[in-house]
């Protein structure tokens, strides 16, 4: 009698997991993109000035004079006393509603909250505080990721503000894939003398003199900063399409987009005039310029569409006719410097790689920091700063190479 009762329990135990292969052969994993919202009204009062906490996911670095500030991808900056180098110390967090990008000019702040540009004393860093905001004068900072869902169908669209995105793996019924678009609609988007500070080359935002120049997916906003309190926004400039990064070099604006490098002449720095471009298969694409050429890194196996990763070299002596030199295969890299002949590279899981440019067409590799995730980096005059997988690393230059000082991690 057992052991007929255990022939049976088999049985129906068969039978259950023949029913979940079944179902399981009805699932696949799908990329799913959630959006971070939060309430209009919380939008319009949601700059302030707070004691330092942990960072949720390490944006873009900035530094200016002592002070190094880090984003929090859509929420906010992180502000951190660098007097001393070996011992960093956060000391305040801006929190700014849908923020990616700052810059600093003689201790005013500016920054982005979706489509507005907020202005900020910084000159007593113990006592911060907003003094200007400019409504509606940036084009929209929020990148739609690339995914298989995108689950904006509870998005309350008459309270709430989609402030940015994430991604996640989830199984979802493959018929349900394969009918996504059936009647899909997509949600609407929301869209002197004084020192500068310094950006790495995954910035939107640049000063340059008296003008600040915000890129968005495709234009140039342009705005005047000579009264550093109140902006004047001017005409903005048509660009091109899936912009992602801008750099200064001279009298020319380097703008780095998913298709492409393209150069615009600011010797007339109220209305940039394009000059040429370099076209690229499609990826992420930061850029930093020298004299003679532009070093461009290219992320493939992403939602940026390439297949490849690597680093491009471009020769920009004939402004207006920049040329492929030279290119270089990485894993996935991300931000990218220059110092000197030194020429530093993020290669994100890979580590942060220096190299020796004196002779692009054969660059010589001096360092290669391996296991540590990179993200961007800033070659200060003294030192190097790098950001990566939610710590703050610290490098001091040496006679051809580089050494580490410090780590500091920011959760």
């Amino acid at each position: 009698m057992k052991t007929t009762l255990k022939i049976v329990l088999f049985i129906v135990a068969i039978g259950f997991i023949a029913c979940d292969d079944k179902e399981d052969d009805k699932y696949a994993d799908y990329l799913v993109a959630k959006p971070l919202t939060i309430s209009k009204e919380e939008f319009k009062t949601g700059v302030a000035i707070l004691p330092p906490k942990f960072i949720e996911e390490s944006g873009k670095i900035y530094a200016y004079e002592n002070y190094i500030f880090i984003n929090d991808k859509y929420q906010g900056v992180h502000v951190i006393d660098n007097k001393n180098p070996e011992a960093p110390e956060k000391i305040a967090y801006i929190k700014i509603p849908g923020n990616v990008d700052i810059s600093v000019k003689g201790n005013y702040l500016f920054a982005d909250s979706l489509t507005d540009l907020v202005v900020l004393d910084i000159s007593n860093i113990t006592a911060i505080k907003e003094v200007n905001r400019l409504e509606g004068v940036l084009g929209s900072s929020i990148i739609w990721p690339m995914a298989d869902f995108y689950e904006y169908d509870d998005v309350d669209s008459e309270n709430e503000i989609v402030i940015g995105w994430e991604t996640v793996s989830e199984p979802r019924l493959i018929s349900e894939y394969e009918a996504r678009f059936v009647g899909d609609i997509m949600l609407d988007a929301v869209t002197n003398s004084a020192s500068v500070g310094q950006g790495g080359s995954l910035a939107r935002f640049k000063i340059v003199e008296d003008y600040l120049y915000a890129v968005d997916s495709h234009t140039i906003n342009v705005f005047d900063i000579v009264n550093l309190e109140s902006p004047k926004t001017l005409e903005s400039v048509f660009a091109g399409f899936d912009i992602e990064t801008i750099f200064n070099r001279g009298d020319y604006l380097f703008l780095g987009s998913r298709s492409g490098m393209y150069i615009y002449d600011i010797s007339s720095p109220s209305v940039p005039q394009f000059v040429s471009e370099f076209q690229h298969g499609t990826a992420c694409d930061p850029v930093v310029v020298d004299d003679k050429y532009a070093y461009v890194t290219l992320r493939g196996g992403n939602s940026c569409g390439a297949t490849e990763s690597g680093l491009f070299v471009i020769d920009i002596q004939d402004i207006e006719n920049p040329t492929l030199l030279k290119s270089y295969e990485m894993e996935e890299p991300y931000g990218l410097g220059l110092k000197d002949n030194l020429l530093f590279v993020c290669d994100g899981k890979a580590g942060l790689k220096v190299y020796d440019k004196t002779d692009v067409e054969n660059l010589g590799m001096l360092n290669h920091f391996k296991d540590i995730v990179t993200f961007d980096v800033i070659p200060l005059e003294n030192s190097l700063l790098m950001v990566g997988d939610d710590v703050l690393y610290q490098y001091q230059y040496q006679e051809t190479s580089i050494t580490l000082l410090s780590t500091f991690s920011l959760r």
